[in-house]
């Protein structure tokens, strides 16, 4: 069998970074033999320049809005964004579809190897079928008034059987997931829940005070959003909790919950993640895996604001990364994610961010046993990123080797 060799100036195997001693030894289709050092590896290595990297996980995207890059503009706020989305993403079947298969190509690119993907239709099912990325597909569903919640249940019922009869992975590669606290009412979350094998779920998590007032009080800008799509709320009554209080009972223990944005999650709120379902009687039932999901460029470019990364990072609670989508983001790339955290946040360590664009995302995803790090029999990809003097700066690009 014919291997090929890597060493770069560091290493990082999903776990730790290692320095140029380090030899990655995989076989010519990318599955991973061996690290090694340098003085044992043998001819033929290939010299690099930059850190070589397992591939990226991008944990939250929307393929699917593709076509829509450029035609919100910047800093409209999330109620505003909201409306421009449902206003604007009705575009010709043939303009979309080209548009995925850009937005792919450039995900492969930048060194994304999978990707948890929300779906309101089937039109990126064809560019999947090809193979060329992992995917979990989550079929969202969402409709705040109770009445409509069969109805829309059973609408994105048939999208996932669609997606699960003609995209399919050796793993189970497909849910249905709520949109968000404020899009989906208690009978429609009880039928998200409790749909057999919806062992991942992810959910748009706390977006802005808007969010969080609706639900303290009735009160605040969403209002207006609803408004805006001649929704009635006039049945709604507020919790007096905040959004992700007043779901989290929804769901079960031994589910997988992504949640994305987290802007104005708070310490009480990570204490309540971490306590759910602690006092149950029968310890055979496991505390839920709760992932925070950052999409801090799309977050800049809405403007809702970022989240406490600090709180978030100090929490215990694992951190992943995504791109969000092209209506709210220049580029559908981790490692400007990873740019964008590293500017904002000068702290946070490289190690860090890299386990957080890696290892995390498989475990959230469930994939980390065939991607995420550099472990024997894996195929996670391989990446090289092309740092400058004092590490990943502006300039760093990535080249995707296997």
């Amino acid at each position: 069998m014919n291997y090929r060799k890597f060493r770069a100036d560091q290493l990082f195997t999903g776990y730790q970074l290692l320095g140029n001693d380090a030899v990655l030894v995989t076989d010519e289709q990318g599955v991973v033999e061996t690290i090694l050092p340098y003085a044992e590896a043998g001819d033929e290595v290939e010299q690099l320049v930059g850190i070589l990297s397992p591939g990226f996980i991008n944990c939250h995207c929307h393929l699917e809005l593709s076509h829509m890059k450029g035609l919100i503009p910047e800093k409209a706020g999330m109620t505003d964004f909201v409306l421009a989305v449902v206003q604007q993403r009705h575009h010709p079947d043939e303009n979309i579809l080209a548009a995925i298969e850009t937005a792919e190509s450039e995900m492969l690119q930048n060194g994304i190897v999978a990707v948890g993907d929300i779906c309101n239709n089937t039109l990126t099912l064809a560019q999947k079928r090809k193979g060329r990325l992992y995917y979990h597909n989550f079929i969202e569903a969402s409709g705040f008034v109770p009445a409509i919640a069969e109805q829309r249940f059973a609408r994105s019922l048939d999208f996932f059987n669609a997606y699960a009869q003609q995209y399919a992975l050796p793993i189970e590669s497909n849910s249905i997931v709520p949109h968000a606290p404020y899009s989906v009412s208690p009978e429609l979350f009880k039928r998200i829940i409790h749909f057999p094998g919806n062992h991942i779920l992810t959910m748009h998590n706390q977006e802005s005070m808007a969010e969080e007032e609706l639900f303290m009080n009735n009160k605040g800008d969403f209002r207006r959003m609803f408004e805006g799509m001649n929704i009635d709320i006039s049945f709604f009554q507020p919790s007096g909790k905040n959004s992700l209080q007043t779901v989290l009972p929804y769901f079960l223990r031994n589910q997988t919950l992504i949640l994305v944005h987290n802007v104005t999650t708070t310490e009480n709120d990570i204490d309540i993640l971490k306590n759910s379902g602690s006092s149950s009687p029968d310890s055979r039932l496991r505390t839920p895996d709760y992932y925070f999901c950052l999409c801090p460029s799309a977050n800049l470019y809405i403007g809702n604001g970022l989240p406490n990364i600090d709180l978030l990072m100090n929490s215990g609670i694992p951190i992943v990364m995504g791109t969000d989508s092209l209506a709210s983001n220049h580029q559908l790339s981790i490692l400007e994610e990873i740019k964008t955290l590293q500017h904002l946040f000068p702290a946070l360590e490289l190690l860090q961010l890299l386990q957080w664009a890696t290892i995390n995302g498989a475990k959230a995803l469930q994939l980390e046993e065939m991607l995420g790090s550099f472990e024997k029999g894996k195929k996670p990809g391989v990446v090289l990123i092309k740092t400058e003097e004092n590490g990943i700066g502006s300039g760093s690009q990535v080249e995707r080797l296997l």
